[in-house]
């Protein structure tokens, strides 16, 4: 019984298995038939979107490359027609210059001018009383000046000097005086050179060009300026100006030829020198220099700015050549000037002057002069006080000698209101020390000025 049993067992087993693996082959059978449908169904499906992204980017390519072959075909035509219109152009340059050649020139259009013309200048209402003589009201000056660009590198421009005078003793009435201040054409080379031609005021110092009128906070002139240099001269000036660095320091400069000074009576006396007068026409309506040779001079000067509106310059002249009509004398003269900017309410200035020139009846005849002036704007006090703001304090200190034997010395306090920036009142008080008897102790300036 025990060997039939453990027959069976061993029989047994094998049967066992074979049914344990067929069950297990059967499930693996059925899971992997539904994952291969599942996978064939995908990889069908991404079949078709490849297929379909295989067409569109054919599709793509073959826009891109009509686009191309389009753009190509414009730059091509662009290419031509900016050929065609240069040819065009230059055909129409050239027959304007042939035109123009045949065709006289027409004027600018009215609008034109008128864009390109300006009135400047500026007006002087005096009263003045001086010691020993009558206090009165008198029209100083009427002072307009023309301006007419011509393009880009011509300029004019003129003033004129209008004022009223009493007539001659016995004569009743007044007379209007009117006076050619300077006449130049100006020829702008390039940014630092400039031709300058016509009746010119001349860079002897720097008063004569920036501080006649209004500009001047002082309402006379200085003495020494108007007695020993010339203010304006018939001829010709180059100028300019050449940056120093980039910290907006300039080198100016100044080389003219004029007419130069004259003598009043035709003689060589030393009385009869006449600074502003030979302006090339006689008095008979002939046409000539008063004496053989004109006169020449140069100004230079460098310009130092340390920040905006703090400066200095600094600046020497000189004019030398013949005055008498028989040109056996000369006149000279040397002038240093000098001013500075401390911010926007101090300012100071000066000149000084040296000239010479030989004559018949007192050989050589020295004459020097000299002024210095400052002014501070009370606004820089920060004072809240009605009025101060607008108020600004002046003073000058001078003193001639005229060669001839005058000595005169004269200070001067002032002030100028500003009203506006252009309409001014300004008033001085002038101490006046002179062995001239014809020059009074004292005298007071008032003074309405305005710039346009």
């Amino acid at each position: 019984m025990k060997k039939t049993f453990k027959t069976n067992r061993w029989q047994m087993a094998p049967l066992l298995a074979g049914c344990v693996g067929g069950i297990s082959l059967s499930a693996t059978a059925q899971v992997s038939t539904a994952d291969f449908e599942a996978l064939k169904a995908t990889v069908l499906q991404l079949s078709e979107q490849v297929q379909s992204l295989k067409q569109t980017n054919q599709i793509s390519q073959q826009v891109h490359e009509q686009d191309v072959r389009q753009l190509k075909d414009l730059q091509s035509k662009l290419a031509e027609t900016q050929q065609t219109a240069a040819d065009a152009e230059q055909k129409s340059t050239a027959a304007a210059q042939a035109q123009a050649s045949t065709l006289p020139r027409m004027p600018l259009d009215e609008a034109t001018v008128n864009h390109n013309f300006q009135i400047l200048g500026d007006a002087e209402v005096q009263y003045a009383n001086a010691d020993h003589q009558y206090g009165s009201f008198l029209l100083a000056d009427f002072a307009p000046i023309f301006l007419y660009r011509g393009g880009d590198n011509i300029l004019f421009e003129a003033g004129f000097d209008f004022g009223l005078q009493n007539n001659a003793p016995n004569s009743p009435g007044y007379t209007t005086t009117i006076n050619l201040s300077f006449a130049q054409l100006d020829y702008v080379v390039n940014d630092y050179l400039t031709l300058c031609v016509g009746d010119l005021l001349l860079p002897l110092g720097t008063y004569s060009e920036r501080g006649a009128g209004w500009l001047n906070k002082i309402p006379d002139n200085p003495l020494a300026v108007d007695a020993l240099i010339p203010g304006n001269g018939i001829g010709a000036e180059l100028r300019g100006a050449l940056p120093l660095g980039e910290s907006g320091k300039l080198l100016n400069y100044a080389i003219f030829g004029v007419n130069g000074p004259g003598s009043a009576d035709g003689l060589g006396n030393a009385n009869s020198l006449d600074l502003g007068g030979n302006v090339g026409i006689k008095s008979n309506g002939s046409t000539a220099n008063l004496h053989k040779n004109p006169s020449g001079g140069a100004r230079l000067a460098v310009f130092l700015p340390f920040k905006p509106r703090y400066d200095l310059e600094f600046g020497v002249s000189g004019q030398i050549g013949e005055w008498d009509n028989f040109g056996t004398h000369l006149w000279t003269a040397g002038v240093l000037d000098a001013s500075v900017h401390l911010g926007p309410n101090f300012e100071a200035k000066g000149e000084y002057i040296l000239s010479r020139f030989g004559s018949d009846d007192l050989g050589l005849v020295r004459q020097q002069g000299w002024f210095a002036q400052a002014g501070y704007k009370l606004a820089g006090l920060n004072l809240e006080l009605p009025g101060v703001n607008n108020l600004e304090l002046v003073g000058r200190y001078e003193s001639l000698h005229d060669g001839l034997g005058n000595i005169t010395d004269r200070s001067t306090v002032g002030y100028v209101y500003y009203i506006t920036s252009a309409l001014l009142f300004e008033g001085d008080y002038e101490f006046i020390h002179s062995n001239d008897p014809a020059q009074p102790a004292t005298q007071l300036i008032l003074q309405i000025s305005y710039g346009f």
